[in-house]
């Protein structure tokens, strides 16, 4: 995916004293006021900004990295550099960012666009961003008394988000993308307004991030020497070598790219499920170091085979599914090595939150293991369930002791939820609603519609291969979704946090592939995320906006799905 910007503007002659007066009266095409997500409150008034010569953006020193983001939506060519449009006095044609106290939510904003002056007020910097994101697509091509040019409909948007946390996971333990790629998913999120970057970092088919302490975690965890062909449980092995990972220095540059478009990253370090590579770094973490990795005959690579048969006991996995092989919680050693990881990710990302997963943790292997089972018996635990949450609640308190708090998938509600975790509703949204009455703070994200790697179709003939049996998740199921359990008072709602859709790439290898499976889905959730409930009634009118939205897609050069287009 090329990032290209989605204006370049045509500079227009005209001199210092033109007279703008001849735009007030212009009248803006309809479709110009289509914005995606549908802000709160939206005045059309009559006239329009040129965008022209004369542009001069005024800011303060603290809004500097959102007036340079502007700058390049504008589309600076070699004849205008940012010193001629950035606070430049001799400029007759202003766009001005302002700090206010007018605006009272904390990302909310103003937009005022007159034909001589365009304002962007907001209480943060972060409300600033968002305005610029909505001026982005107000631009409009337009023919103004025969000549065609550039220009903004005047108007005045009131606007802020529904909900605090707006999200979208992006799954790179199955399938590893470069810095690139997350750089331009992280585009993405800040282009729909949405504020959090979940990365799954950790698989049974990968570990994506550098641990100094624990070096194999990278040098073994993160290939895996081939992966099945097809849907689970497969029919062969591709017998190619995939992975990588990401240095703690890329990961900083990522934490930085980021932070310039006010989205936080959430890191996840998945346990004690899923950490196939992990055990086929470190094999004692496991119950059973000596058994070999449990794998699905048919579709094993030539090179592990042959690694199998030299005596090589665990390996990364090549295929899908739940596997048996889960850290062993009977013993104090996964318990320190895990702290040892943990502290080295909380020290790398600023976010207030860190992921530990949760989710899928076959017991198989804790019922026959007598570590596990002198655990629950010294503990008194609650059987195997009572072990997980024991797990759990151990690793929340080690994260808390660093000032940092956890999120988890609903799985962690088994045996007993940590004292302060928030809820990662997956499974429905009973999950949810559960962590809700009892208090902790919920992301609504349940798989439909909210799993992206779901077939988009009801022909699934005719789709990429996607997970086996699911779906369809259409545009419209994902727009039509409320976030508010029904089941909640209006009391236990405000527990609910917000809204996360999330991308598995089991079968998504590729950037392109995985911008078919995003878009429009993820147009379709920002509103969801970011609008009133009642902007969602009316799905027809969303089609409308989306319609023009996709220009934004072909100025980038994004994969998008067609359904709903065609």
């Amino acid at each position: 995916m090329k990032r290209i910007l989605f204006l370049s503007i045509i500079l227009l002659s005209f001199s210092c004293a033109e007279n703008y007066d001849r735009y007030k009266d212009v009248t803006a095409s309809e479709k110009a006021y289509g914005i995606i997500p549908k802000p709160s409150n939206l005045t059309k008034n009559l006239g329009v900004f040129a965008l022209d010569e004369n542009v001069v953006i005024n800011s303060s020193a603290s809004l500097e990295n959102e007036a340079d983001y502007l700058v390049g939506i504008l589309g600076v060519v070699e004849e205008l550099s940012a010193d001629d449009i950035l606070n430049n006095s001799e400029g007759q044609h202003l766009i001005e960012l302002k700090i206010s106290d007018e605006v009272s939510e904390e990302e909310g904003y103003v937009l005022e666009v007159g034909y001589d002056k365009i304002t962007i007020k907001g209480k943060t910097s972060t409300g600033i961003f968002y305005g610029i994101e909505t001026l982005r697509q107000l631009i409009t091509k337009q023919t103004v008394d025969g000549e065609e040019m550039f220009v903004v409909p005047a108007t005045k948007i009131e606007d802020a988000p529904r909900f605090a946390y707006r999200g979208m996971m992006l799954d790179t333990g199955r399938y590893f993308y470069d810095v690139a790629f997350v750089k331009q998913f992280i585009d993405l999120i800040a282009l729909h307004k949405m504020n959090i970057f979940h990365w799954h970092l950790t698989e049974d088919q990968g570990w994506r991030i550098e641990i100094k302490k624990y070096p194999k975690l990278t040098e073994v965890g993160a290939w895996r020497n081939g992966t099945e062909i097809g849907q689970t449980p497969g029919t062969e092995s591709d017998n190619k070598k995939h992975g990588g990972f990401y240095t703690q220095e890329q990961i900083k540059e990522v934490i930085e790219y980021a932070k310039k478009k006010h989205i936080t990253i959430i890191p996840e370090i998945d346990m004690p499920g899923h950490n196939g590579a992990a055990i086929a770094s470190y094999p004692f973490l496991s119950c059973f170091p000596e058994e070999k990795t449990p794998m699905n005959e048919n579709i094993i690579s030539e090179a592990t085979k042959e690694l199998m048969a030299n005596g090589t006991k665990k390996v990364v996995q090549e295929s899908w599914g739940i596997k048996t092989d889960v850290l062993c919680a009977g013993k104090e050693s996964t318990y320190t090595f895990y702290e040892n990881v943990l502290s080295e990710v909380i020290d790398l990302f600023p976010s207030e939150y860190i992921h530990i997963g949760g989710d899928e943790c076959r017991k198989d292997n804790w019922k026959r293991c007598p570590n596990c089972q002198k655990k629950i018996a010294d503990d008194d635990l609650e059987g195997e369930n009572g072990l997980q949450s024991h797990f759990i609640n151990h690793m929340e308190k080690f994260v808390n002791s660093k000032g940092k708090r956890i999120i988890g998938w609903d799985e962690i509600l088994e045996g007993g939820l940590a004292p302060n975790a928030t809820v990662m509703s997956w499974r429905g949204l009973t999950g949810g609603i559960e962590a809700a009455k009892q208090g902790h703070p919920v992301i609504i994200s349940p798989r439909e519609p909210c799993y992206f790697d779901y077939y988009q179709d009801k022909n699934f003939a005719s789709e990429p291969l996607a997970i086996g049996g699911r779906g369809p998740n259409t545009v419209k199921d994902v727009y039509m979704f409320d976030p508010l359990p029904k089941e909640l008072s209006s009391n236990e709602q405000k527990h609910i946090w917000g809204v996360q859709a999330n991308l598995w790439t089991e079968y998504i290898s590729t950037p392109d592939y995985a911008e078919y499976m995003l878009l429009p889905r993820m147009t379709a959730i920002s509103e969801v995320a970011w609008s009133s409930p009642n902007a969602s009634e009316d799905y027809q009118e969303f089609l409308q906006r989306l319609d023009r939205f996709k220009g934004i897609y072909d100025k980038m050069e994004l994969n998008y799905a067609k359904h709903v287009f065609e």
